[in-house]
Order: C-alpha cells, then sequence, then structure tokens
C-alpha cells in the first residue's frame, strides 16, 4: 500500500498485488463513492485477476478511499484522475498496462486510453450511450442540484430524489466524505471524447437493468473495433453477477 503526490498536491493511494506474468499489469479504476476495494477486491476481480498470474493495481481516486479528500472542484474532474493515473503508471515504469474502469473509473480510463498509447487492452462498465451524448455519466438519471443536494445536506429528510437517495446511502454505507464527493459531483467530465482516438482493444461491459449505463451498444459503435457484452443487474448488482468476473478476466487474458 503506497501513495504519490499528484501535480497539484493531491495525495493519491494505491495498492498493488504483485505477480510474475508474461502479461502486462491490469490497472483498476473504482466508479463514483466507492475505492478500489469496495469496487474490485469486494466482488472478487483481484481475486480473479491475481488467481490467474496476473499483476494487478488499484487507485483509490481523488476524494475517496484512502486518497487525499479536498474539497474544492477546482482539483476534481475525470480528466485529472485520468492524469494521476498517467502520473502512477510513470511513476512505476510501467510501459503497457491493462485498464479497467467502472461508472465515473469508466470514463477516467477511456479518457487515459484517448492521451495514453501505453494502453493494451481497455475494460469499461456500468457507461453506456452517455459518454456519447454528454461527454462523461449519465446525469441525465441522476446529477446536477439533486445530486449535490444529497451529498452536502445535513437533513438527510429534505432528500426527495430516489436515485439521490441511494447515493446518499451509499456514501454513508462506505464512510465517505460528503463535501470532497459534491466537489467531484460538482466537476463531472461533460465535454466530447475522442473515442474514435482509441486504438486498445476494448470490451463494453453492462448491467442489462443499469440505468446508468442504457443503450451500451452506442458506445461500443463509437470506439473502434469495441466489443459489448452484458450481464444481468443494474449498476450496483452487475458487478457481483455471476458472469461479469468472467467476461473481464476472459478478456483481459
Amino acid at each position: 500500500m503506497s501513495t504519490f503526490r499528484s501535480g497539484d498536491g493531491v495525495e493519491i493511494f494505491y495498492e498493488i498485488w504483485e505477480n510474475e506474468s508474461d502479461l502486462p499489469p491490469v490497472l483498476l479504476h473504482h466508479g463514483f463513492i466507492a475505492d478500489g476495494r469496495t469496487n474490485w477486491v469486494l466482488p472478487g476481480v483481484v481475486g480473479a485477476l491475481t488467481g490467474a498470474g496476473r499483476r494487478v493495481v488499484a487507485i483509490d481516486a481523488r476524494g475517496h478511499g484512502r486518497s487525499g479528500k479536498p474539497h474544492d472542484p477546482a482539483v476534481y474532474g475525470e480528466s485529472r484522475m485520468a492524469g494521476d493515473v498517467i502520473t502512477l503508471l510513470d511513476l512505476l515504469g510501467i510501459t503497457e498496462v491493462d485498464l479497467v474502469g467502472y461508472s465515473m473509473g469508466a470514463i477516467v480510463a477511456l479518457l487515459t486510453a484517448a492521451r495514453d498509447p501505453r494502453i493494451r487492452r481497455l475494460v469499461v462498465g456500468g457507461v453506456g450511450a452517455g459518454v456519447v451524448e454528454l461527454g462523461g455519466l449519465d446525469t441525465r438519471v441522476i446529477g446536477g442540484d439533486r445530486l449535490l443536494h444529497a451529498l452536502r445536506t445535513d437533513d438527510r429528510s429534505t432528500i426527495t430524489d430516489p436515485a439521490a437517495v441511494g447515493f446518499r446511502a451509499f456514501v454513508e454505507a462506505v464512510g465517505g466524505d460528503r463535501l470532497a464527493l459534491a466537489a467531484q459531483a460538482a466537476a463531472v467530465h461533460a465535454a466530447p471524447i475522442p473515442l474514435e482516438s482509441i486504438k486498445a482493444p476494448t470490451l463494453v461491459l453492462a448491467g442489462a437493468e443499469d440505468p446508468l449505463a442504457v443503450r451500451p451498444e452506442v458506445l461500443a459503435r463509437a470506439i473502434p473495433g469495441a466489443v459489448l457484452r452484458t450481464v444481468p443487474g443494474d449498476h450496483l448488482s452487475a458487478l457481483r453477477d455471476p458472469g461479469f468476473v468472467p467476461a473481464l478476466t476472459g478478456f483481459l487474458n
């Protein structure tokens, strides 16, 4: 377990599971509110990858998990998080990597893959047409003032939107810093991503009932040569569907 300082001074936490392998390491980037352990260790993704002999790196994004949690939206956004991924690859001397991102982490992974030629294979989960149509997470489902209020208010009874209630409950379940997460929510990426420039073979992996990953085929068509796989489940339960981990590891291995 280690940390480094980003270019703007935020402390970023990461964890490595070492293995000797002819294949490059796998870097995992979690979704909003979660962290590396919640998103990747508990559902069995890390165990499956290390069991297959892969070296694995999981990063906790700024504002999440064991990383620094400033409250200023100016130091957030998935583009800055992609910069943290690139800095970590440089720090570890990684010249080729398989990159996996879920939800917010999928946006980070797409931005990274569009910028950095070291990505050998790419897996993005928990996202769909919103990436193409909005330039990021599908804020038509939950975002803007509804989400910001749910994160900032001290009075839970004032949160009336069902999706916002769920996000607030998730924050409290993992012990997240609400104001840091609100800063990220205020800075979400909402600009075109040059998906056509992504050269890495890509898997789009979505839950069939995930409201944040509707019409994932739109995203798959926008990335050259990408393949689409759906599993049962919504945004949280898809990760724990029996088909999720084999689809991910099978594509990477």
